[in-house]
């Protein structure tokens, strides 16, 4: 049990506010908040205190969390959000980045006060999290961040929930997480170790299944790219031999891929544009769109190869059995003028090509 007290400092409308609704005066206002405390000392990565505006959540976190509640500061309009989060290598701040789902290089090179709502709650819990992972033993460190999603739609706040979710339990996010929260629609998306209900004062200790997501893969008209373009990290036009394909969830086109010839290259197409909405972003869709387009060219005989430069999509590649690092350049290639209207060559860019060799992606 807590107990706050607040004073009470008499004046004429505080007297006449006490008359017309019955209030009792004291010197002090007094209020007990009966909880059941989770065990801190136990393994567990991600908690989740939730309940309705006035329960005292935001109070009892900073009571168990004394010095680890997030708080807001500014972000100079005059700097881009990726010199906003401290003197870390830029490997741990673009994983930071993508991590909490906000994967759009383009982005992170703008002012935070330009970017989206859900955009600036990304990055808002990406420099919470680098923070307590700068200032604890790795995986023991915590971050509480209250009002977790209020300011984002529902659906911003189940995608980053669980974006959030992925990262720390992997351990891309080297510490702990408290969300808080008036939102009860994040608990299974989180999937938190323990969950206190200020409604009640009840501890759950199970932890919850995140939701399936099902996605849709249709063959698109390339004109659906214009959807697409203004978040992918190039700048290249789609070529007009492209093969589209977008990925549907819940009616909606939430991420498109292309393929092409290569040229002098007999049944080999190359993955030429892929590219994830930011809202849905850090939950594993673009992989998994990735997976099913490369699997349908494979099922038509097809070799199937992808070059990229994105340190996420490097590290999802490398880990997934179904595709190999075919070879690495580090100043990238330049193209031949001969193509330039087809391919972009990647000259100045670290890249590298991995080749499919089945298995389709999963979100």
């Amino acid at each position: 049990m807590l107990t706050l007290t607040c004073p009470i400092h008499d004046s004429f409308r505080v007297r006449q506010v006490a008359g017309m609704f019955d209030v009792p005066l004291a010197e002090k206002a007094t209020r007990r908040l009966e909880f059941e405390a989770p065990d801190l000392e136990s393994p567990w990565r991600i908690g989740l205190i939730v309940g309705p505006s006035g329960s005292g959540k935001s109070t009892v976190a900073g009571h168990l969390f004394p010095r680890a509640l997030a708080r807001p500061q500014p972000w100079p309009e005059d700097r881009a959000v990726i010199d906003c989060l401290g003197e870390r290598p830029i490997k741990e701040l673009t994983g930071a980045l993508t991590a909490v789902g906000f994967s759009s290089p383009p982005s992170w090179i703008k002012p935070y006060h330009v970017l989206s709502t859900g955009e600036r709650f990304r990055c808002e819990l990406a420099r919470a999290l680098l923070r307590a992972a700068e200032e604890g033993p790795a995986g023991h460190s915590a971050v509480v961040f209250d009002e977790f999603t209020s300011v984002v739609d529902r659906t911003v706040a189940r995608v980053a929930s669980a974006a959030v979710a992925k990262a720390v339990r992997s351990g891309r996010l080297a510490c702990r997480f408290v969300a808080v929260t008036c939102h009860y629609d994040v608990a299974r998306w989180l999937a938190p170790d323990w969950m206190l209900d200020m409604a009640t004062g009840e501890l759950a200790g199970r932890r919850l299944r995140r939701p399936p997501i099902e996605l849709a893969v249709f063959h698109c008209r390339p004109s659906v790219w214009r959807v697409f373009a203004p978040h992918h990290y190039l700048t290249g036009s789609l070529s007009p031999a492209s093969r589209c394909f977008a990925a549907v969830w819940e009616g909606r086109p939430v991420a498109f891929c292309s393929t092409v010839s290569l040229i002098g290259r007999k049944g080999h197409r190359r993955v030429s544009r892929l590219v994830t909405l930011p809202d849905y972003q850090g939950i594993g869709i673009g992989s998994a769109l990735l997976g099913a387009v490369a699997g349908l060219h494979s099922e038509q005989g097809h070799r199937v190869s992808i070059t990229t430069s994105h340190p996420a999509m490097i590290g999802h590649l490398r880990r997934n059995a179904g595709w190999r690092a075919a070879r690495v350049k580090r100043a990238g290639t330049r193209g031949s003028r001969r193509f330039s209207g087809i391919y972009r060559d990647s000259a100045g860019r670290a890249v590298v090509s991995f080749e499919y060799r089945g298995g389709a992606g999963s979100v």
